[in-house]
């Protein structure tokens, strides 16, 4: 198979000569370009065709955000995924960064490790949100008087459906949801599938707004739906 193709892009030098060293690493992995801001980001995607874009929330010219967003809204860059990065503690932009078609984040104290199968994940087209963080990051956006207001219930979900979509939202995966619910991973995965067309999402990143906006997950809530 191909190497993943992966382009760096943060503003500071030593952090991105350290990803590189670490994605070069890989024996499945390569990386194509290196940028320092937003808009070097997007310029170097477009040329490099790059699979996968590790890219820095907080950067000069053109943040993070604008960058997902432009290469989202590219049809020429469709294959393009990009995974965000943040402190967590201070980028609470994170969730603007998912809405802009981000396929996923992880906070920037990953372990090396993690990073790595973090870029298998997200270029093989699934979406990773860090566990940890998920739901606490994504209620304190939420909930702030900036954020937005709440656009509606997934009324037409099933109960189990609403079960399911809860916990994507606080970032299990489709094994950890088979295991809580008593179903099979495969007919978890149908599920999660069947949500994403019922809702419209375009990933696994994006139902996960979609249910705390909607109000179906709120803090300290652990209600998961009836179990078979």
């Amino acid at each position: 198979m191909s190497p993943i193709r992966v382009l760096l892009a943060d503003d500071q030098t030593l952090v991105r000569a350290a990803f590189a060293m670490l994605v070069e690493s890989a024996p499945d992995m390569e990386v194509v370009g290196q940028a320092g801001t937003g808009r070097e980001a997007v310029e170097l995607a477009r040329r490099e065709r790059a699979d996968l874009v590790v890219m820095d929330v907080r950067m000069p010219d053109l943040d993070g955000i604008e960058a997902t967003r432009l290469i989202a809204a590219d049809e020429d860059l469709a294959g393009v995924k990009v995974l965000v990065l943040t402190t967590y503690d201070t980028d609470e932009n994170i969730v603007e960064a998912l809405r802009a078609g981000a396929s996923g984040f992880l906070v920037k104290d990953t372990r090396p490790a993690d990073l790595l199968d973090a870029i298998r994940t997200v270029a093989a087209g699934e979406a990773l949100l860090s566990p940890g963080p998920t739901a606490r990051l994504i209620a304190r956006f939420l909930s702030s008087p900036s954020g937005p207001a709440a656009t509606g219930g997934p009324e037409c979900l099933s109960e189990r459906e609403r079960g399911v979509l809860a916990l994507v939202a606080r970032g299990l995966t489709n094994t950890e949801i088979a295991d809580t619910l008593g179903l099979s991973p495969l007919t978890t995965k149908t599920h999660v599938s069947r949500i994403m067309g019922k809702l419209g999402a375009r990933d696994r990143a994006q139902l996960v707004i979609l249910a705390y906006e909607s109000g179906l997950v709120t803090p300290g809530t652990t209600d998961t739906g009836p179990r078979s």
